[in-house]
């Protein structure tokens, strides 16, 4: 007579959810990514107090953000650069994403829960598409990176003089940071010296847009066979959305920066235009930059404040609350001010559900940025302007900084870290996870309606 199964206990069943499994992963692969830095052939040098560089440099690498406390360029050798390096593909990739892509390679087979898993890190609609999906994922990732190294590779060896390995190296390097909107460079100054070099600056900017898109909208994209009038809305809102948010950032920025002697002001012509597309591509979530922030005027921190915090799309590399949930709210409130019942989207009626969802989310994401505001203020001494830059970059996993992470006390670091964690796995995420049960109401309230405004 076969031996009856054991009922998974109430714990078991709630780490395996798929909901909370995927911020467990991502805590076991930062608790990894931080042990591998700790070790004495990962940096250059012999300090002891090694702890929390590693800690803060594995979380913003697997949560793609880039903000650092020590120098990647100096601090961290080629071993421990490679393991920056596989942290940010991993994290990019979506760590639960990226186990069962490897289980369906290795298994040829994939479990229930495992898809469900899966279809929580990718956002796919249906189940069945999951493997589908991963497949997809994994080669585009791969082909937009490639693409975007050897164009990277090629420059580096040729105007820089550096010999073929360093050039892949670097090539390879910032291409993954690239594409997975990480900001990691190899440069003491980021990108500030390669500011007005086109072969540098576009492609780089090619692949943050890429990979901020979102994997829905690039395979839907690729395929070529939808007409742009038969575009989902969730296509239309990104893909429009993208463009004009990107409008916006890159004419501000320009506007605001041109002529400053502490920015773009030096720089030629070609420098300047370059310097303005950089200033809207990097705040879409990537955290790189070309210029210092911290010299920048408090209307282009507050216009990059904006975007940071509105990310890019959904399902992709990029962090914030989204192109699609900002864009939703904008039409929910045209429509209420317009006196309409439902809200519609390119003739579409969109549900109360993902309203709700997306209203969600932004407060959520306010009140993130809020909590970690105040926070920073009574561990720092910093001014309102560059504490509250500091942390809409890292709850949006941008990584943009005015100069002041390098010296934060340990107590703001935590901060930060608990911002780029919950950024990245999503608020909704975290708060679906937190919540012990989810139990539907059996009965309907009378119905009131409070004053609002």
């Amino acid at each position: 007579m076969p031996k009856a199964r054991r009922p998974e206990s109430a714990v078991r069943r709630a780490l395996l959810h798929p909901v909370r499994s995927v911020p467990l992963a991502f805590m076991a692969v930062i608790i990894l990514g931080a042990g591998l830095l700790m070790l004495p052939v990962s940096r250059t040098g012999a300090d002891a107090d090694v702890l929390m560089p590693a800690l803060f440099t594995s979380v913003s690498a697997v949560c793609v953000t880039g903000l650092i406390t020590v120098d990647t360029a100096t601090f961290w050798t080629p071993f421990g650069q490679t393991v920056i390096l596989v942290l940010i593909q991993a994290g990019g990739f979506g760590i639960m994403t990226l186990a069962t892509l490897l289980a369906l390679l290795v298994r040829k087979s994939i479990g229930l829960r495992g898809q469900l898993v899966a279809q929580t890190e990718t956002h796919t609609l249906n189940l069945g598409d999951v493997r589908a999906v991963l497949f997809r994922v994994a080669k585009i990732m791969l082909l937009f990176e490639a693409a975007t190294a050897a164009v990277l590779t090629g420059r580096f060896w040729i105007a820089y003089d550096q010999n073929p390995a360093t050039a892949l190296w670097h090539g390879t390097f910032h291409a993954v940071s690239a594409f997975n909107n990480a900001g990691f460079s190899l440069y003491s100054d980021n990108l500030v010296g390669l500011a007005d070099d086109g072969w540098i600056i576009i492609p780089i900017c090619a692949a943050i847009i890429a990979g901020g898109l979102g994997f829905p909208v690039i395979i839907q994209l690729m395929r070529g066979d939808i007409r742009v009038k038969d575009w989902s809305v969730h296509l239309r809102l990104t893909v429009y959305g993208t463009l004009l948010l990107l409008a916006v950032g890159i004419g501000l920025f320009g506007a605001f920066e041109w002529n400053r002697d502490e920015t773009l002001g030096p720089m030629s012509f070609q420098g300047k235009l370059l310097g303005a597309l950089a200033g809207g591509v990097f705040p879409r979530t990537a955290g790189f930059n070309s210029i210092d922030y911290g010299a920048a005027a408090p209307e282009t921190l507050m216009v990059t404040n904006v975007l940071m915090f509105i990310g890019g799309g959904s399902a992709g590399t990029a962090g914030g609350i989204k192109v699609t949930t900002f864009l939703v709210l904008g039409f929910a409130i045209w429509n209420e001010v317009r006196g309409r019942d439902h809200v519609t989207i390119g003739h579409r009626s969109i549900s109360s559900s993902s309203q709700r969802q997306a209203l969600s989310v932004a407060l959520l994401g306010v009140a993130a940025v809020i909590s970690g505001t105040i926070l920073l203020l009574m561990f720092t001494d910093y001014s309102l302007e560059k504490v509250l830059f500091e942390s809409i970059s890292a709850f949006a996993t941008v990584g943009m900084s005015t100069g002041i992470t390098f010296n934060i006390p340990p107590s703001a670091q935590w901060v930060l870290m608990a911002l780029m964690f919950i950024g990245r796995i999503g608020t909704i995420t975290v708060a679906s996870a937190l919540a012990l049960s989810s139990r539907p109401r059996l009965f309907q309230l009378p119905e009131e309606r409070p004053l609002i405004g």
